[in-house]
């Protein structure tokens, strides 16, 4: 059948072929950003900006300011679709003079920032001793920000894509609603999986094989001592290739009878060090045993002093809290450690943390039991030492303040983090007047913190008997603020005065300063000494406060740093 146009009628008009759309229209299309998550995201990371506890690189200030304004911008949308649900009518579109406006005020603003966090890096470099970084050079902050909140903003789009499409298909068997619900869920539950079960489990498998790799290797020039008061030695029942790579390298280290006797005069001993590798013994308590062996095989129970350390999460103890009192005590000393893992203290503390609880428990509770047994006047002075994460060990042998004063005689806990158990009820128990960032608990009876333990130790006056114990700490280390609900809940540290080492411009940021901190964490040790988790020789002088001989001044004490400051050649 044929169609005819009558006479007269008007002839038929053709539709308008739509306009060419290019790829630029594509990507304003697809990509296009509500004005309200922009504002957020240029208020996010303007605040990135403002400095906070150590120096930060451009890289990683770049990194933290992306993904603080990706922050900023999902914040902005949650408030716009809050303010939908609860509205009785469709929200306006916003006029397009807004967009004009917000980018005609966000060039100057976001300058005006860029140029104020340059200042404030080479504040923070200056406080820390380190040199600063180009002005200029900052500029490059903008655009990894920029290129990693688009990042991660655009995953966030894929993911609720997939959401709504799933909830159409599933909305053709169930309601539009309840298919919504159950797509979202799902959604998130696959990409938590894929997070944890690929992403997370395959970063573990990787840096767990690189660090056991490691853990096997042997640093150049090591070889095993000829010494039988050092585990791997002669009589040792632990063996040289079982006490992983920190393990050989403590046993190797310390000074020998040469530096004692230049030091102190005739008389000298070697020190005792003993040490239990992971391959040592199967468990925790069976490595502890093994080690309480060892000090017996050696006669360490006969020294002047015994000193238990909890080791950070590679196994690595820090010199500086083991050679002053080798020094101090003319080498009659004796040191055990036990190694509970061979990952980084920041990747222990997720995945080894309940085993740096359990090594501190084992080994000072097996060390105890000998030691508790011997005449107190024929025993020796029994210390405990931890440094970041194994500070968080060694507290876990005490129930608190009583028991550290039945049970010991000395304990010194560096850089500790937010997490440790007591350190948190001692700083939230503090004595009113006191600071989170310098506590005073019970008006320092037994238990003291410092952040320079020259000046801070004799504060307060009041008497301070035995035994004692000692926290230092940084202002300025992040290992001791970070803490999960730094990201909604503003701190104690950061109401009050700051340190002496943080820039007075720090502020709390909800979200921001979480990441910011969060950050600092990664180069925590980066630093010169005496700041951020970086504690140099302060050991020697809160030992010398803690557990000094007989007849030890503070001439001998400034000798000491000394020699453990000069370079070896």
């Amino acid at each position: 059948m044929t169609t005819t146009t009558r006479p007269g009628a008007p002839a038929a008009q053709e539709e308008p072929e739509p306009p060419a759309r290019g790829w630029w229209w594509w990507l304003g299309h697809r990509w296009h950003y509500t004005l309200v998550g922009v504002t957020g995201a240029l208020i996010f990371f303007c605040l990135s900006v403002t400095p906070s506890l150590l120096p930060r690189g451009l890289v990683l200030q770049g990194l933290v300011s992306g993904i603080t304004a990706a922050i900023g911008y999902g914040l902005g949308v949650l408030l716009v679709w809050l303010a939908g649900k609860l509205s009785n009518r469709p929200l306006p579109a916003p006029r397009p003079v807004y967009r004009r406006w917000l980018a005609v005020v966000a060039v100057p603003v976001v300058g005006a920032f860029l140029y104020l966090g340059s200042v404030w890096q080479r504040e923070v470099h200056s406080l820390m001793g380190m040199a600063s970084p180009s002005r200029l050079g900052f500029l490059a902050v903008l655009l990894i920000a920029a290129v990693t909140a688009a990042g991660l903003v655009g995953l966030m789009r894929i993911l609720r894509s997939a959401a709504r499409g799933s909830g159409r298909l599933l909305g053709r068997w169930i309601p539009a609603a309840t298919a919504k619900v159950i797509a979202g869920l799902a959604v998130a539950l696959l990409a938590l999986g894929v997070l944890n079960g690929v992403v997370i489990d395959g970063l573990f498998a990787v840096t767990d094989t690189a660090f056991r790799d490691v853990n096997d290797e042997t640093e150049p020039g090591l070889a095993p001592p000829d010494d039988p008061l050092r585990s791997g030695g002669p009589g040792s029942s632990v063996s040289w290739a079982s006490l992983g790579n920190q393990g050989r390298q403590f046993v190797a280290g310390g000074p020998g009878p040469e530096e004692l006797l230049g030091f102190g005069g005739a008389g000298a001993q070697r020190p005792i060090r003993v040490y239990a590798g992971l391959d040592s013994a199967p468990t925790s308590r069976d490595r502890a045993r093994l080690a309480v062996r060892e000090l017996q095989r050696t006669g360490a129970f006969q020294r002047d002093v015994l000193l238990v350390i909890t080791t950070t999460g590679t196994g690595w103890v820090d010199e500086n809290a083991v050679v002053p009192l080798e020094f101090m005590y003319h080498g009659d000393t004796a040191a055990v450690a036990l190694q509970y893992s061979y990952l980084p203290s920041w990747l222990s503390f997720l995945v080894d943390k309940e085993r740096a609880r359990e090594a501190g428990r084992d080994l000072y509770n097996q060390v105890y039991a000998v030691w508790s047994r011997m005449p107190p006047s024929g025993r020796p002075k029994l210390l405990v030492f931890g440094e970041s994460l194994g500070s968080f060990g060694a507290e876990s042998a005490f129930g608190g303040a009583d028991d550290i004063r039945n049970r010991v005689d000395g304990m010194l806990l560096v850089g500790p983090p937010n997490r440790n158990t007591l350190w948190r009820e001692y700083v939230a128990d503090r004595d009113p007047g006191s600071t989170e960032i310098l506590p005073r608990y019970e008006q320092g009876a037994t238990i003291r913190f410092a952040r320079d333990p020259a000046t801070d130790l004799d504060q307060p006056a009041t008497a301070w008997g035995t035994p004692r114990a000692v926290y230092l700490q940084h202002p300025s280390d992040p290992i001791v603020w970070w803490a999960p609900r730094l990201a909604v809940s503003r701190p104690d540290w950061l109401r009050e005065p700051r340190g002496a080492d943080v820039s007075p411009d720090v502020r709390w940021y909800p979200f921001v300063t979480f990441w910011q901190v969060t950050a600092d964490m990664a180069f925590s040790t980066g630093v010169p000494a005496g700041h951020g988790h970086s504690y140099g020789t302060a050991p020697v002088t809160a030992w010398a406060d803690i557990a000094a001989p007989d007849g030890w001044t503070p001439r001998r004490t400034a000798d000491l740093i000394a020699v453990l400051s000069t370079p070896d050649e």
